[in-house]
């Protein structure tokens, strides 16, 4: 089978190395860098399994630029370019995904395409309508950021829908789920086949409710914190119960990454016209959170504000909406001096914030440092650092 990827960000890449250990695949890409890393067998982003599978399996995977030229003969398309959220529109912006399916068209495919690209609720039944290639189906992905390819070995379900005015297109839909599972290590999976409408809202509803979990126990640790509880005590305790679980429960400056706060937006938008409390409630308590522990440092009255690492969280690359940024930018509207500590970011300064890339150096400067998640690599300055993490985990 001849597929082609086109993104080879944590989901595309994901995908890519899954279906190459039995099929041809074709990663596509607009930056040349990242694809001659692909094909010197080094992963453009961080994540283990994704590392340890590029180099040392045998994958039948090649990278390129020139995404028309293995369109035109490939059995399944994936399309799983970035769809960030647009503030002003208030909407997805889906040009990547409008951008493959020109080239698609233009090569003459008569491919499946399946989307994988996160997408509002209606778009791919909309997709079809408005290019006239019927020949599609959605998929979307439920993988963790660091762990993407783990979570494709080891998958909590595959859904793979069909539109539905096409129902000939269900037999492609289990075609693919099939080629999914092949690659999988975890055999024992649940395998759904809905219309893409639903899965769409799968995607965003399943996101959503993780959000709702950092939401719901960082509000919990700052109600404790407030008053002078111990967070911890009161996460255990009402965790143990087993309908609530101990898992998505441990305290930071907020939700973010590259999908909690454009899913959770992206999903309020498609309540427009629909009665809601709750949806809302959870992209606004993300705000208040980092409000909070803005003034929680901004009280202390410091000179200069150390933030200890911009990514998201541990083991990751990814800078994009990660919740210490937000508290940065209020804390400097104070007047405050803030510095970074960032390894991975190579550049003097960050939004007019100095990078220092020497450790010492910036535990030596930083009166506070704000820290997302606790590392030993502060153990020394325990006194300075200001951080949430109970648990030393995502």
């Amino acid at each position: 089978m001849k597929i082609a990827v086109a993104g080879t960000g944590y989901v595309g890449l994901s995908n890519a190395i899954l279906l190459a250990q039995n099929n041809e695949v074709y990663a596509v890409d607009i930056m040349q860098q990242k694809v001659n890393m692909i094909n010197e067998k080094k992963s453009p982003i961080v994540d283990k399994e994704i590392e340890e599978y590029l180099s040392s399996k045998k994958l039948n995977l090649t990278a390129t630029t020139d995404g028309e030229s293995v369109y035109k003969d490939a059995d399944f398309i994936i399309i799983s370019t970035p769809t960030n959220y647009d503030p002003v529109k208030n909407f997805f912006d889906t040009s990547s995904i409008d951008a493959v399916m020109e080239l698609v068209k233009k090569s003459g495919s008569k491919a499946t395409v399946v989307i994988k690209s996160t997408v509002p609720v209606g778009y791919t039944e909309g997709l079809i309508e408005k290019t006239g290639y019927t020949n599609m189906i959605f998929s979307p992905e439920f993988l963790r950021e660091g762990h993407a390819l783990y979570d494709n070995l080891y998958p909590s379900r595959i859904v793979v829908s069909y539109p539905k005015n096409s129902p000939e297109l269900l037999s492609k839909a289990e075609q693919f789920a099939k080629l999914l599972q092949q690659g999988a290590i975890k055999k024992d999976v649940q395998i759904l086949h809905p219309n893409c409408t639903e899965a769409e809202a799968i995607k965003l509803f399943a996101n959503t409710y993780l959000a709702l979990r950092v939401a719901y126990f960082n509000e919990l640790d700052t109600y404790a914190e407030v008053r002078g509880l111990d967070t911890k005590q009161i996460i255990q305790g009402v965790c143990l119960d087993p309908r609530i679980g101990d898992f998505y429960n441990n305290p930071s400056f907020g939700y973010g990454g590259y999908c909690l706060p454009k899913d959770t937006k992206q999903l309020r938008a498609n309540f427009s016209d629909v009665p809601e409390n709750l949806i809302s409630a959870i992209v606004e308590s993300n705000t208040t959170r980092k409000d909070f522990v803005a003034d929680q440092i901004i009280a202390k009255n410091p000179k200069t504000v150390g933030v200890f690492r911009l990514t998201m969280k541990a083991n990751s690359d990814n800078f994009r909406q990660s919740s210490i940024q937000g508290v940065m930018k209020r804390i400097k509207a104070k007047g405050i001096n803030v510095v970074i500590y960032e390894p991975t970011y190579k550049e003097a300064d960050f939004f007019n914030s100095k990078v220092i890339q020497n450790l010492d150096e910036f535990k030596k400067i930083s009166d506070v440092i704000l820290a997302n998640r606790m590392s030993e690599e502060l153990s020394d300055v325990k006194d300075k650092v200001y951080t949430r993490d109970l648990y030393s985990r995502d």
